[in-house]
């Protein structure tokens, strides 16, 4: 069977999502699964210089904030000095838990995503944001997707986690689920947090990314901290151009990999019977964690 998405097709589809749809890569060298070249040489030393400032300013603020397996493989990825070379990358990886990185020039397909991720390739954009996007950016770029997705996936169980998670997409498709495992994703793999002996932590590649939301997160009294239940997630909305209104917590990778293991057929079945949660609701029941 052939699973290759056609382009005019997807940009189609982000042209009905979107105000025109336009994206940032540059999708003519791209193949049929979206792959592309970085062309590492290509970046200038301005590009360099800009991922080294953003590195440095993330390296000074997730100490005592970021997961501890965050730290311990940023330290294997040598990313400190300029944008890095996947291969290189790629091979430690691939050495450490299986995967790959593939450069792709952009936002991809759900199908193509899923099926990369399903094949333990993860998809990271080629492009670096502007300096004027320093502290904000709409699409992801090479530092969100590098910097905030690739440590993890130097952990087993995370690693484990996220194929898992892309063979569920593939399955979402042909379920009409896909809405509810966005919501699984975003508040999970974006916008995690988790417990540690220290307290709360941040694994969400969102909020590890971001200047001002690893704080926010974790020492503001205004947004939501409630425990993670597959479910309840899936029921609620998310924004994408403010700070998040609700985190979800998890008490260990394990936990993650445990609670999405099961088939969400039913589940999505139940949900498509209920109205959505907006995204700072709190149910009966349910405990706010608490901060201090």
């Amino acid at each position: 069977m052939d699973t290759t998405i056609d382009q005019a097709d997807f940009f189609k589809t982000l042209a009905e999502k979107s105000d025109g749809g336009a994206l940032r890569g540059d999708y003519s060298l791209a193949d049929a699964h979206y792959v592309v070249q970085q062309n590492w040489t290509a970046y200038t030393p301005a590009q360099h210089a800009l991922w080294c400032k953003l590195y440095e300013r993330q390296a000074k603020l997730l100490p005592g904030r970021a997961c501890d397996v965050f730290f311990e493989s940023l330290a294997k990825m040598n990313a400190a000095d300029g944008i890095p070379d996947f291969d290189r990358t790629s091979d430690t990886l691939f050495k450490a838990t299986g995967w790959r990185l593939v450069a792709v020039p952009g936002l991809v397909p759900d199908q193509t995503f899923f099926e990369h991720l399903a094949a333990r390739r993860f998809p990271v954009t080629v492009w670096l944001r502007a300096p004027h996007e320093f502290d904000y950016i709409v699409e992801p770029d090479v530092f969100h997707d590098f910097f905030g997705h690739v440590p993890l996936l130097f952990n087993p169980v995370f690693a484990d986690h996220l194929q898992e998670y892309g063979k569920g997409g593939l399955k979402a498709l042909q379920l009409d689920g896909l809405k509810y495992l966005a919501r699984l994703y975003w508040y999970t793999v974006e916008f995690g947090l988790i417990r540690s002996t220290q307290g709360l932590r941040a694994y969400g590649a969102g909020i590890l990314t971001s200047g001002g939301e690893i704080e926010y997160c974790l020492a503001s009294p205004v947004p939501r901290r409630i425990h993670l239940d597959v479910a309840r997630v899936m029921r609620t909305l998310y924004k994408i151009d403010s700070y998040q209104e609700t985190y979800f917590v998890i008490d260990s990778f394990k936990q993650l990999f445990d609670d999405t293991a099961p088939d969400f057929t039913p589940i999505y079945a139940k949900l498509k019977l209920l109205e959505p949660l907006f995204a700072d609701s709190l149910l009966a029941g349910e405990g706010n964690i608490s901060i201090t």
